[in-house]
């Protein structure tokens, strides 16, 4: 059992950054793939990025690719996600998943272990 606590979100101006953190109550390097996803209320769950055991591989949405930066320190249980040039649609509720898959790590359904999220909200 994997459990995650998200920190790190708040209201920034558009153009800001945030950087969000994970922490996971149980070794999680090495044996779970990470990622990142987001919500809005009343909308489906949205894959933003993911990184592999290792976190020699990383994927990300094509919405945040070239701002948004995952990262793990396995030494600490930790997964990152750095958000730069923030964008009034970034605002959702950011969330922290685990999961045992090697390949398949950047579909709602790979995940088994969720974070309650942390709230991020970007003014214009």
């Amino acid at each position: 059992q994997v459990q995650l606590v998200e920190s790190g979100g708040g209201l920034v101006q558009a153009g800001g950054s945030l950087r969000l953190s994970c922490a996971a109550s149980s070794r999680t390097g090495g044996h779970y793939s990470m990622g990142w996803f987001r919500q809005v209320p009343g909308t489906e769950r949205e894959f933003v990025a993911a990184i592999s055991r290792s976190g020699d591989s990383t994927y990300s949405a094509d919405s945040v690719k070239g701002r948004f930066t995952i990262s793990r320190d396995n030494a600490k249980n930790m997964v990152f996600l750095q958000m730069n040039s923030l964008k009034p649609e970034d605002t959702a509720n950011y969330l922290c998943a685990a999961t045992s898959n090697v390949v398949r790590i950047s579909r709602l359904e790979d995940y088994g272990y969720w974070g309650q999220g942390t709230q991020v909200t970007v003014s214009s």
